[in-house]
């Protein structure tokens, strides 16, 4: 599995934020088919950036159940978020 993995460091500054997630949470369906997307994601992080971690991973839960509303879940949803000091 070597020959598929890349490393990369970043360096994290205090208060950037990091979001590892997996497409379950961006490809969420809504009552119409139509995808949650990588946008929303984005504006919602952006949105509670100042707030925890555990406050901005709740932020984006809620926001997918509410987008996906009586649709049932197809895929996994997994969520990582880290906040550097």
């Amino acid at each position: 599995i070597a020959d598929f993995i890349a490393t990369t460091e970043i360096q994290l500054n205090s208060g950037d934020v990091v979001v590892l997630y997996t497409d379950g949470i961006t490809e969420a369906f809504d009552m119409n088919q139509k995808e949650y997307g990588i946008e929303p994601l984005i504006e919602l992080v952006a949105l509670n950036r100042e707030k925890s971690t555990a406050e901005i991973k709740q932020a984006i839960i809620d926001d997918v159940r509410r987008y996906i509303g009586e649709q049932k879940v197809f895929d996994d949803i997994t969520l990582v978020v880290i906040k550097q000091k």
